[in-house]
């Protein structure tokens, strides 16, 4: 689905399944927490990537793992 916003075209499901592939991973390997919410924090880092012009899905759910884990708060 393509959505236009301020003459910028949105690839919606890129984002989506980016975010699907990239949460499934995180929740399996125990860095994500196993709750049906979107993670706010994993969702901004792919819109982000996705804005800067990185459209491959697969490819955008690699680097938002890879980010999300060296972002990863650390346990007090």
């Amino acid at each position: 689905m393509l959505v236009e916003r301020d003459l910028k075209v949105l690839n919606v499901e890129a984002v989506g399944e980016s975010y699907a592939i990239a949460a499934n991973y995180l929740r399996k390997s125990g860095a994500m927490p196993d709750t049906c919410l979107t993670n706010e924090r994993l969702l901004e880092i792919i819109v982000r990537m996705f804005y800067r012009g990185e459209g491959n899905k697969l490819r955008l759910a690699n680097k938002a793992i890879a980010q999300f884990q060296a972002e990863r708060p650390e346990a007090a």
